[in-house]
């Protein structure tokens, strides 16, 4: 799973953007990863994440989400296979060794999947997250139920299952500049096309990989940008604008995008998309 908003699917029939997938990682971390910080505190707090957690991150990308739970004193592991830009900046922030500082106590990354691990001692997870909210690109979920299947002998029965996903469009600012994406990629429709989040998206992912709901939270994430720039930056590193590129042209998606964005322009020339974001927690079984 790829560290975007979104699992990264291009439609199979267009040719995927020439880009350089280290400045769009750093983008990612340094402008856009940060925007969910509210849903990684919320969902913490719920679970009193702590000393006594150990923590499997699926899809960790950069590793914001694990550092903040490895602050909380959480033991934690994060896998993130096929991007190996962004797990490299999450060895930065929590296996800085070669930078001559303290690695977090406990913290474990690796490229591998779900299936992979075979280290002994990974069967004392007592916590799983997959963080990458599902409900905004069709086909956004597929491959979450086989790494989810996949984790499961990894943890124990009943430990908690934590699945992210964006919430109903009319509250979710950033929807009308994802929808630009949608339009400008039209020739090329289908997986990788923008479309509404559904209320169930997540109960039926947990439900595909026979995990039981228990509980959920709907958590205020709003998209701030110091400028448009900044803006334009962050949202295209998410890997959403993608097959617009493909379909049409840089210039083009960054032309459209700018625009969408002036309604959310402030007079200080910051950019402001209040946004709602929900999370599921489910139990093993």
């Amino acid at each position: 799973m790829t560290p975007t908003l979104v699992r990264q699917h291009l439609p199979h029939s267009g040719a995927s953007p020439q880009v350089d997938q280290w400045a769009r990682a750093r983008d990612w971390a340094e402008i856009q990863e940060r925007m969910l910080v509210p849903l990684y505190e919320a969902v913490y707090e719920r679970l009193e994440v702590g000393s006594s957690t150990r923590l499997l991150g699926l899809g960790c990308g950069s590793g914001l989400a694990l550092l903040m739970a490895a602050a909380r004193g959480a033991s934690v592991t994060g896998l993130q296979a096929h991007a190996p830009e962004r797990l490299a900046l999450a060895r930065e922030r929590l296996l800085p060794e070669a930078r001559g500082t303290r690695a977090r106590a406990g913290a474990r990354l690796t490229d591998k999947e779900p299936a992979d691990i075979d280290d002994a001692a990974s069967a004392a997870y007592n916590l799983v997250t997959a963080f990458e909210p599902v409900g905004c690109v069709a086909g956004d979920s597929e491959g979450l139920t086989e790494a989810l299947t996949a984790a499961g002998p990894h943890v124990g029965r009943g430990v908690p299952v934590v699945l992210a996903g964006w919430g109903p469009p009319e509250r979710c600012a950033t929807s009308s500049v994802l929808r630009v994406a949608a339009k400008l990629a039209d020739p090329l429709r289908g997986t990788g096309s923008w479309r509404p989040a559904l209320r169930d998206d997540l109960e039926e992912v947990a439900q595909r990989a026979g995990l039981r709901p228990d509980g959920s939270g709907r958590v205020a994430c709003p998209f701030g940008y110091a400028d448009v720039d900044n803006a334009v930056r962050g949202l295209l590193s998410t890997g959403l604008f993608d097959a617009a590129v493909a379909a049409t042209d840089p210039d083009q998606v960054d032309k459209e995008v700018r625009e969408a964005l002036h309604p959310y322009k402030r007079r200080d020339g910051t950019v402001w998309m209040p946004n709602v974001f929900r999370y599921l927690v489910a139990r093993t079984a």
